[in-house]
This record gives C-alpha cells, structure tokens and sequence, in this order.
C-alpha cells in the first residue's frame, strides 16, 4: 500500500494519478505523430505512455518508436510494446495485434523508468522535432502513505478486528476531527515532540496540523531549503498521554522525537523530510519515528513503517463506532534489542545499526537505505536476482495478484533478460527489465508500479516474491506463507527478525508488504479515535 518515499513532499502529492504532463512531439504535416504522456512521477522514477496517432494519408501497417536515454535515465517495466537496447539507446516496436493504425487511429504504449526523461524521438525513423523533457509535475511516492493503496491492492484489510483492549464506555461521536492520542509508555525520560504533516485531499496543498486539528498550508522556501516554521506540538510525559485532532481529508505522517525536536526544511518544491541516512541531514543525531495515515470518506488509514527505518516501538490501533479497537505493530517483550542484535550479527548488515555518541541505538536503516548511505554492498541481491530470474525460462511464473479475483492470473516466462507476461489469451501484457538490488529495496526503477490494473499489480507481486527470496522457488505468486519468507539466500535479517519479533507478525518492511496482508495497518470505516502507543525500549 505504501509507495517510495522522497526527501521532499511535492504539494501536488496527493493528486499524483490524476495529474498528467502532456509533450507532443510532432512530424511533418500530413505524417504520423507521437506522444509522449507522462502519467506519474514520483520523485525516484516516472511512468510515461506514447500515443502513436496515425494523422497520415495512408494506413501504418506497423511501427516504431525510438528514444535515446540521457545519463542517469534507464527504462525497465514495459507494455503494448517490444523493446530492445543498444547502449543508450531504446526502440519500441508494434506486438502482433496493434501494428495496424488506419488513418485517424492511435494506439498508445507504456513504460516505467527512472531519471532524466528520454529525448531524441524518432516515429518510423524520422525525427519526430519534440524533445520528452523533465515533467514539470513532480509527485514523489513518499507522500503517499503506505495506509492508502495507488493500485489495485492484492490482499483485503487485516483481520485483526477483534478487540484486543477494552472497548471504550462511551464511543466518541462521529467527527471531521478525529481525535487521537498519543501514549508515552517508553519509560525514557526525554521530552517527547509531535508533528502532525501531510496534505489536504480536497486542494492538495502540503501543511501541517496543530493540537486542534486546524490545518495550514507551508509557505515560503527557497531554491536552497531554508528552516520550516517550528510546528512542533507538546507530546507527553513518560506515563502520560497527548490528544491531537486529525481533520478529515488529510493524507501524511506523525512524527515523534525523543529528546530534541525534529529539523524540518522548505524548498520551492515542497518539504524537505528528515532523511538520516543522508549524509548532512540535521536529523542524523535524533531518536525519531512515525506513523502514517490516511483520513478520507473511507475511514482511517494508519500504520506503522520500517520501509526506510526501524526505530522507536510503537503500537496504532483505531476505535471504530461499534466501540471495538483494533491495534498492530506491537512489538514482543525485548522486541528492539532482538531486532538490532539480529541485523548486527550479519556481517553484511551490521553497519545499518546506527548509534548515538553515548551509545544509544538511533535507528535499524532499512537495506535500501543502508545501501545508498555506502553501509552495505550495492549489489547484495545481484545474483539471487539472476538465478530467480533465470528460472523462468525453463519454467512458468503464475501470478495471481488479486486474492478476490483467483480467475485473473498471468503467466510469466523469461528470454534474455526480460521477463513477460501473457493473459490467458495468450496475450503478452507486461514486460520487466531484470531489476538491480537497489530496484528491489526500493521496488522501484525496474520493479515500479504504474497506477494501473495489470502492470502495477505484477510489479507489486515481484517485489514483494524478491523480498521474500520465494521467486523462484513459488512458483505462483503470492505465495507462501510466513514460514516460507527470508529462508531462501541470500539472508534479509532486517525485515525477518521485524516481523518475527512482532506480536502479531505484521509490519511494513518494505514497500509491499501488504501483499499477503503481512502490512502493520488499522483501518475503520466509521473511525471515532485513534492512538499511537510508544512502548518501552
């Protein structure tokens, strides 16, 4: 449910499938036309689609499209289309059924990438005189929360419905201000800071929120990020508890740090979030952590997340109007301490455990993150990578990706190193690049999931299969059970020994962890309160 966060909330967040960017490119007069859309950006990668309109005087019998990819910029799940490489280079071709374009019809393609857009268009050889540039949209994934799903979810809700603590005497009554509060249970004896951000659903402005719920937009920033006003809410004492309003219509985070506030910054863009793992960032040297959540006509959307990093313990849970309290994300008895000895006794992964200059633990990054911070090897996946992907040329891949829908699967085989996928038609629908180590952490790049009902459902599903190191020995995926993840190699001690040291099993290790409803989410359609419990550590 969740998508990959960024380093700035772009104020267009929230309206990110809807949003396009449209850059014609055109021919000659009276000749075939090609248009590039770019549908979503998300900060880390972008889904573009061409539209291969035939404005000619004779009917194409068949077609071709080629782009060059600027440095930095590669190219990897695709659809509609064929596509080869020679270097820099990308040709996309007509598949068997859509290289007939009578006059006056179009058929359009798509695919998912990353970095500069592509530029040197060409339609059938001749330059198409319009350059794909950078979309001005910029709607990084980090802002949407991992409570409100971009696609089609795999799995239903959890079913942890039933209560699991005692329903409250009186119900509160419905409201656009939901209350909720926040339960220091720590026994730390540090100043505790709330920040309730994220973005209004009903103008996609970013802001943030006060103690009572009123909501205001950011303003200000600067080419060069500059201080965000402190909006810090008073959070509570060791033993005690703080009440926030949430209004409705209200998409983002909650953050809490012990110790010292948090340092916010404003761009042009939008804000800048705390990134520890970034070299520079202020944050580096603060004991924070969030939750995150979505406040709509569904209901409410709240979870816990370890996708970026593991850090303080804290339980959400949500009250709906029947008075019945649902929670997750509760660690077991010494739970933090077994997470960080776990990820320490692997050679690979010890240098994620991030600690303060007395000693204390700041925070578990999560291997992507660990990763791009130069902590562990960049290719750590690479050859597992390979062998499951190279499993399917001799062999089928059956994906399932809706748990309600068994009839809709498709079959997926390898050649070279693209592996496609048919419908059961027969019927080739979606095309994946293998993807690198870094493509899998951050199920983006290669593996990125278009808000779409095909392509971005498989992706979800391998993603989630190369987390899990089950692609490649499951052979229809999802599958598996909680007993079948992270005993393959190579070995993922961060997201295993989260979920194992878990009450209930369930956490956001990544970013589809929701496949198999293995997510630490509450949801209520009729919430009336909601909490963030900080436990001991």
């Amino acid at each position: 449910m969740r998508r990959k966060r960024s380093l700035v909330l772009a104020a267009t967040a929230t309206v990110a499938a809807l949003t396009t960017a449209w850059i014609a490119l055109p021919a000659s007069a009276a000749a075939p036309t090609a248009t590039l859309r770019t549908v979503s950006d998300w900060g880390s990668g972008w889904q573009d689609e061409v539209t291969v309109a035939n404005t000619g005087v004779s009917a194409m019998t068949s077609w071709k499209v080629e782009f060059d990819l600027p440095a930095g910029s590669s190219v990897g799940s695709f659809w509609e289309t064929d596509m080869t490489a020679s270097g820099t280079h990308r040709t996309f071709t007509n598949r068997s059924w859509n290289g007939s374009v009578p006059v006056g019809a179009s058929v359009t393609f798509g695919f998912v990438g990353a970095g500069p857009q592509p530029v040197n268009c060409k339609l059938n050889g001749v330059p198409c005189n319009g350059v794909a540039t950078t979309p001005t949209t910029t709607v990084p994934t980090a802002t949407v929360p991992t409570a409100t799903p971009t696609t089609a979810p795999t799995t239903v809700a959890p079913t942890t419905t039933a209560p699991t603590t005692a329903a409250p005497t009186t119900v509160p009554p419905a409201s656009d201000l939901l209350p909720l509060t926040v339960t220091n249970r720590t026994g730390r004896n540090q100043d505790v800071y709330l920040y309730v951000l994220g973005v209004n659903l009903n103008t996609g402005k970013l802001g943030y929120v006060n103690a009572s719920g009123a909501f205001t937009p950011w303003t200000g920033g600067g080419a060069v990020p500059v201080p965000a006003p402190d909006v810090a809410i008073a959070g509570p004492a060791n033993g005690a508890a703080t009440t926030v309003r949430v209004p409705k219509n209200l998409s983002g985070r909650i953050y809490f740090s012990l110790g010292r506030k948090l340092d916010f910054r404003l761009t042009t863009d939008g804000l800048v979030q705390p990134a520890p793992w970034a070299g520079g960032d202020p944050n580096r040297d603060t004991l924070f952590d969030w939750s995150e959540f979505t406040l709509d006509g569904s209901g409410l959307f709240l979870n816990s997340s370890q996708v970026d990093m593991f850090a303080i313990p804290h339980i959400v849970t949500v009250t709906g109007g029947g008075g019945v309290t649902s929670r997750t994300g509760e660690l077991a008895g010494g739970g933090r301490q077994k997470v960080i000895d776990a990820v320490r006794a692997n050679a690979d992964f010890a240098k994620s455990v991030v600690t303060a200059a007395d000693g204390t633990v700041l925070r578990v990054l999560a291997p992507g993150k660990a990763a791009d911070a130069g902590l562990m090897s960049a290719s750590y996946l690479d050859s597992y990578i390979t062998t499951a992907w190279n499993a399917y040329t001799s062999k089928t891949l059956t994906v399932v990706p809706f748990t309600d829908r068994p009839d809709v699967r498709y079959s997926g085989r390898t050649s070279g190193n693209v592996l496609n996928f048919t419908d059961a038609s027969g019927r080739t629908v979606a095309s994946f690049t293998k993807p690198s180590t870094a493509n899998v952490w951050g199920c983006d790049g290669a593996l990125a999931a278009p808000n779409d009902q095909v392509v971005g459902p498989i992706a979800r599903t391998l993603c989630a299969a190369l987390w899990r190191t089950t692609l490649g020995r499951i052979d229809t995926q999802p599958g598996g059970t909680a007993a079948d993840f992270y005993t393959g190699g190579p070995a993922n001690p961060y997201a295993k020994s989260i979920h194992t040291n878990m009450v209930d099993g369930k956490a956001y290790a990544f970013a589809f962890d929701d496949v198999l409803n293995q997510e630490s989410l509450v949801h209520d359609g009729d919430p009336r309160a909601a909490g963030i419990t900080l436990t001991p550590f």
